[in-house]
């Protein structure tokens, strides 16, 4: 008898947890995993695609990461001063990673003897937590007229570090001194951020702008790393390229990504989407409605054609009744975790030009910039992303710095071309 997808997968997350508290990471294999759970070794790769993937799912799942957008939109509505925000939001984070502390003993302890895509996994789940954080205390600062005296995203990123070394000293010593207790920290905490990292916009001199969720640094991929994310994805399965496909090639979001829906259930029907004679258009019921192209090339390259794309062959191997547009292994709507973990999957061994991790966030960014140098102007793009204007000018700047960097290359190039020819 088969059991439900959420309880294949919470066994697995389970059972990862019991063996990695008792016997450690490293020396935990797959396999054991796998018999404690009482699953085949093969579900365990197709959910989380690998050891380091279902590790960053425990740790996502003991509530260190999970909802945590959720739970900062909804403080973020409470909350009115710096100060408070602050505290909140250490205090609840402190509390969730008190829940896995022999994992996070471990964690520690054998993070040496991690491999690198090891590593990888753990530091993207920390990265995209920044990110959250530093969105969740943008908003306060601009709320309060504050200033930052250093970008938002390095405020979050020194800020869980100090959680974290707190709580880390916390399990591993004792009578240490440092403070009297959680409360003396947190306050101490708290007021070195409020005197360290904030002014006032009528005592200071303006300083380098917020990026703050309107203003995101953009960090647009390469051609060639997008492709090669796309052919790594195909080699995981329709699904993961389907999922992959439809991210570059309509630039919507995670979310948008997972309430999804098919009009009907027909084996050859397409998604909730209205379809014309010649372009598949999807429509996005979450966040801002609207209907979004699913475009055939990306980066420069055809991928498919109307009638058939990764999208059309992921649901033409579809034999189940769900409306979801992606499902598990299991038959049920796939949520943003399980969407984390695909790509982690056939990311983890890629990184950027500066040899960064790839964070699913970036297809998005990528999609912007590609549209506005195809030739879009602001206002179209604004309607196809459900952003204003204001929000895709980084964009359109990026967009500008490519074009310019490619008119210089193609001068370049005729200038030595001219050379040679006298030569």
């Amino acid at each position: 008898m088969s059991r439900p997808p959420s309880s294949t997968r919470q066994r697995l997350i389970n059972a990862a947890l019991e063996l990695f508290t008792s016997q450690g990471v490293t020396e935990t294999t797959t396999r054991q995993i796998a018999e404690l759970a009482q699953v085949n070794e093969v579900t365990l790769f197709r959910q989380f695609g690998n050891k380091q993937g279902l590790l960053l799912a425990v740790i996502e799942d003991s509530a260190v990461f999970t909802h945590l957008s959720e739970t900062l939109r909804a403080q973020v509505q409470k909350t009115s001063r710096l100060d408070q925000a602050l505290k909140n939001y250490a205090s609840d984070r402190l509390q969730a990673l008190e829940k896995i502390p022999e994992v996070l003993r471990s964690v520690v302890g054998e993070a040496g003897r991690y491999t690198l895509e090891n590593r990888r996994a753990l530091g993207r789940g920390v990265t995209l937590a920044n990110l959250e954080v530093a969105r969740y205390l943008a908003t306060v600062i601009d709320r309060e007229n504050l200033h930052p005296r250093i970008r938002v995203e390095k405020v979050a990123s020194l800020l869980n570090e100090m959680l974290f070394g707190y709580l880390v000293i916390e399990l591993t010593s004792e009578f240490h001194e440092l403070w009297e207790d959680r409360e003396d920290f947190l306050e101490s905490l708290v007021e070195l951020f409020l005197h360290g990292v904030v002014s006032h916009n009528e005592l200071s001199e303006p300083s380098k702008p917020l990026s703050t969720p309107e203003h995101p640094r953009v960090a647009d991929l390469p051609a060639s790393l997008v492709h090669a994310i796309l052919q790594q994805a195909k080699k995981q399965g329709l699904r993961d390229y389907a999922f992959a496909y439809i991210l570059f090639s309509t630039g919507i979001t995670l979310p948008e990504v997972v309430a999804l829906e098919r009009t009907s259930y027909g084996a050859d029907t397409l998604t909730n989407q209205i379809n014309d004679e010649h372009q598949n258009l999807l429509q996005i019921t979450q966040g801002a409605i609207r209907q979004v192209p699913v475009n055939q090339w990306i980066m420069g390259k055809r991928y498919g054609s109307y009638a058939r794309n990764p999208l059309t062959q992921w649901l033409k191997s579809r034999n189940d009744d769900q409306p979801a547009l992606f499902v598990n292994d299991a038959g049920e709507p796939m949520s943003e975790s399980e969407f984390r973990t695909a790509w982690q999957g056939f990311t983890s061994e890629l990184l950027t030009p500066k040899s960064q991790p790839l964070f699913v966030e970036q297809a998005r960014q990528t999609w912007c910039v590609e549209m506005l140098m195809r030739g879009i102007d602001l206002e179209d793009l604004s309607i196809l992303s459900g952003w204003d204007s204001n929000q895709l000018q980084p964009y359109a700047r990026r967009a500008r710095e490519k074009a310019a960097i490619e008119r210089a290359l193609k001068l370049d190039s005729k200038g030595s071309s001219k050379a040679d020819h006298k030569a």
